[in-house]
């Protein structure tokens, strides 16, 4: 791959962002507010009932955790809408781009923006609530490699889908990822589901991802397997999104439906 040509996808969206005050602001607009909506609950909760769990206070490391997953996979799905929008697809793919620098690209601008919520979430809950999300310690860097390895998947299904299915499919965007949030524990431990919810609940890596999150704030504990479980699962999705995502948009150049997305 052409380091060049992957610079020159990063580029064309940096632009986006530059020459566009609202894009800008929806990067920290609602981790801000769900950071702000949960501090208060929080807040609201420890002060006013007695004999709680000692994890109602960590609903804020799990919000900034989920937004992790959620950045990761808007900067796939909603960074290749924006090329839709434009009507630029035809443009990108009858230039020397390879469909692999491509989604390099876009992986690039998943990073950043994950990396600017999370410093933005990061900063405030310490700012605002006093709570700091590094007191997990050494555990926090494979917690996030993992969470973002799951917001790739799901952009990767995600587009995916759009191809197939063309713009209709776009709402899968922003609703895709929520599917998996009750699955994932992300404010309760998986013992609380139902019994026939469980079991496809170990099965999602964001689950084990957040358990592994308690347990080190709980108990002190770095998760290892709970982190191994959790790779292990994202190798195989990681794979399988990148083989349907390769797999569609092969069919999409046989049958020519490529340049016709968004029309």
């Amino acid at each position: 791959m052409s380091p060049r040509r992957i610079a020159a996808v990063v580029l064309r969206q940096l632009f986006l962002y530059r020459r566009s005050l609202t894009r800008l602001l929806e990067v920290f607009y609602w981790p801000t507010v769900d950071l702000l909506l949960w501090g208060f609950v929080t807040l609201y909760l420890e002060k006013s009932a007695s004999g709680l769990p000692q994890f109602v206070s960590y609903f804020l490391g799990a919000l900034i955790l989920w937004n992790i997953l959620y950045r990761a996979q808007q900067g796939i799905a909603v960074s290749f809408l924006e090329d839709i929008w434009a009507r630029n697809l035809t443009n990108l793919f009858v230039s020397p781009l390879k469909f692999s620098e491509y989604i390099a690209g876009l992986l690039v601008i998943s990073i950043t923006k994950t990396i600017l919520a999370f410093g933005a979430m990061s900063l405030l809950a310490g700012v605002i609530y006093s709570f700091n999300i590094f007191r997990l310690g050494l555990a926090l860097l494979p917690l996030v490699l993992n969470l973002v390895a799951v917001g790739w998947s799901i952009g990767f299904t995600t587009m995916g889908f759009i191809l197939w299915f063309g713009q209709e499919a776009e709402i899968l965007a922003w609703a895709l990822a929520f599917i998996f949030l009750p699955l994932s524990a992300v404010f309760y431990p998986v013992d609380v589901l139902p019994p026939l919810i469980q079991p496809l609940a170990r099965l999602t890596p964001s689950a084990h991802a957040f358990e592994g999150m308690r347990m080190v704030i709980n108990q002190g504990l770095f998760p290892w397997e709970e982190i191994l479980w959790a790779s292990g699962l994202n190798l195989i999705y990681l794979g399988a999104s990148l083989l349907f995502l390769h797999m569609v948009y092969n069919r999409s150049q046989t049958r020519g439906s490529l340049p016709k997305i968004g029309e």
